[in-house]
């Protein structure tokens, strides 16, 4: 696997910059990376993580619209939220990376307050939340999840918000003071990647972001969530199409050693149509429609989820059983093969994920707020050394009934 080059500094407020210079491209990828998620939030507050990726958009002291001035720039942008981070990028021209570090460095010193434009984006999240959570098949699943998963850790909640009201009745000095909490440069990575001169980008840099002004940024104590020692279960009826089966077990945080574990569990049990639990289940005993598995990369500690939709013939009961008795018998006859197999898609998938620029600058950011972006070139390794016995010892002290979370999503009867 190439090594992926890069220089960083961090600059007198704090901000963490990472730069990797490829001349292949014509873009530049600029990508801003806040330490700030949904478990940086309250019970009585929750989804104002996401609610900013939205306001960050809304304009700012001399940028009144991010989008038009990027897109003026023939370049485009985004942003994504999730439990531990929120994300924004721009991919634009080379020639026109101090457009996008302008208006970034702007939005980060001096965003907009107006109350037309918090009711606008109140408004949009809300209706999100509803079309997305409330009025779709299965939208309510990670509502029921998550509480069931998580009993004291904020992760307990989707990063959408655990209630609409909460995004509803958010005042504008509660916006304001998230904001002015998370929102500084000694809380972010500023990642850019593409075809540039590393100097003048260096210099670029210092000039729009050197003078914002660190913060006092809060020092999260957040409670470690207990394993489980029972088996979690709740049982709803709801309109939808098909039956599903979802069954979570904690999982250890993003750093511990064995979290590839997990990952290459998840992809064993269900990645591709060999996968364990798709060919026996899905191909030949018909029992699910289909069934993925997939975990939680989070900071502290996530989760592995298997979960399927039904046929019809069977039921909710007798699915579960099945995937018990898989379970059961991937740990009775996995061999080093298959391992091995598994350890040659994720390396196939990790290279492809950052062909693109942008998913570059991502991950190098995103590694240096997990503690290092040099192990975006090493997290390969981490892989490589899983054996056997790492596999079999989570099957045997981890995925097992005592420790899972198991939710019935019956299709309501006629």
């Amino acid at each position: 696997m190439a090594k992926i080059n890069f220089e960083r500094l961090v600059l007198k407020n704090g901000l963490e910059i990472i730069l990797h210079q490829d001349t292949q491209t014509p873009l530049i990828a600029v990508n801003t990376l806040y330490k700030v998620g949904s478990r940086n939030e309250t019970p009585d507050k929750t989804g104002f993580a996401h609610l900013f990726e939205h306001l960050m958009f809304s304009g700012s002291s001399h940028v009144p619209d991010y989008d038009t001035v990027i897109v003026n720039a023939c370049g485009e942008n985004n942003a994504f939220t999730n439990t531990d981070i929120t994300n924004f990028y721009a991919v634009i021209p080379a020639q026109n990376l101090e457009v996008a570090l302008w208006a970034e460095s702007d939005r980060m010193q001096s965003l907009n307050f107006i109350q037309q434009s918090l009711d606008v984006q109140r408004k949009v999240v809300v209706e999100e939340f509803k079309q997305r959570y409330l009025n779709k098949p299965y939208g309510d699943v990670w509502h029921l999840l998550r509480p069931l998963i998580y009993n004291v850790h904020p992760y307990q909640w989707p990063t959408i918000g655990k209630k609409i009201e909460h995004i509803e009745h958010a005042t504008m000095a509660e916006v304001k003071d998230f904001y002015n909490a998370w929102y500084a440069p000694n809380n972010a990575v500023l990642s850019i990647a593409g075809n540039m001169n590393i100097d003048k980008t260096k210099t670029m840099v210092e000039k729009w972001f050197s003078d914002i002004p660190p913060k006092k940024v809060p020092t999260l104590h957040l409670p470690d969530e207990p394993e489980k020692r029972e088996k979690t279960c709740l049982t709803v009826e709801r309109n939808v199409p098909a039956s599903a089966l979802y069954m979570a077990f904690l999982m250890p945080e993003r750093l511990h050693e064995r979290y590839p574990v997990y990952d290459l569990i998840s992809d064993l049990l269900c990645n591709g149509k060999s996968s364990r639990l798709y060919y026996s289940l899905v191909k030949e005993k018909k029992i699910f429609q289909e069934i993925y598995g997939y975990i939680a990369g989070s900071y502290d500690k996530g989760f592995l989820m298997l979960e399927g939709k039904i046929h019809d013939n069977t039921t909710l009961e007798q699915a579960e059983e099945a995937v018990w008795k898989e379970l059961y018998d991937v740990k009775q006859s996995l061999r080093e093969y298959e391992l091995q197999k598994v350890k040659n898609k994720y390396e196939s998938a990790f290279i492809s994920s950052y062909i693109n620029i942008m998913a570059r600058a991502e991950l190098l950011a995103y590694y240096q707020t997990l503690g290092d972006a040099e192990w975006f070139n090493t997290e390969m390794k981490k892989y490589e050394k899983v054996g056997l016995h790492d596999i079999l010892s989570v099957f045997e002290t981890c995925l097992i009934p005592s420790k899972s979370v198991v939710l019935y999503y019956k299709k309501a009867s006629l």
